[in-house]
């Protein structure tokens, strides 16, 4: 089923988004404004440079934030890849037949355009997060 999704971009959970970014920026990646996301309760920063995957910086505004428990366990890291699908609902429920779990059910992501985002957990994959086609919203 991953063959038909569309990369979107890695995840990175961060304590400190301008001095992550800035060391991406030194690497020759450009880097977006900062954006809050109120529902996940995160700091988001993307960075991107041409023929490299785009780069999602996530950091906690506070201690409800899902990131900080992912920080507080795995420190500074990648800790998700998301994929863009169509027909989200479809999706989830095919990837639920193969044992993923829901994480976060499909909410606006103020980042990307207010498109629907879930995230779906699997033991072999790690956590995935699917961001909804703008064609389909």
């Amino acid at each position: 089923m991953l063959n038909s999704f569309k990369f979107h971009h890695i995840g990175v959970a961060v304590n400190d988004i301008e001095s992550t970014a800035t060391v991406y920026m030194n690497g020759g990646y450009l880097r977006s404004e900062t954006l809050f996301d109120p529902i996940q309760n995160v700091k988001i920063c993307w960075l991107t440079k041409d023929g490299m995957p785009t780069i999602e910086l996530l950091a906690p505004v506070n201690e409800t934030s899902p990131v900080k428990k992912i920080l507080e366990k795995n420190g500074v890291s990648p800790y998700h890849i998301c994929y863009e699908v169509n027909d989200m609902d479809i999706v989830i429920n095919n990837l639920r037949k193969q044992k993923y779990v829901m994480v976060c059910k499909p909410v606006p992501a103020v980042a990307i355009h207010n498109c629907r985002v879930c995230f779906l957990f699997n033991k072999y994959v790690g956590l995935i997060e699917l961001v909804e086609s703008p064609a389909e919203i």
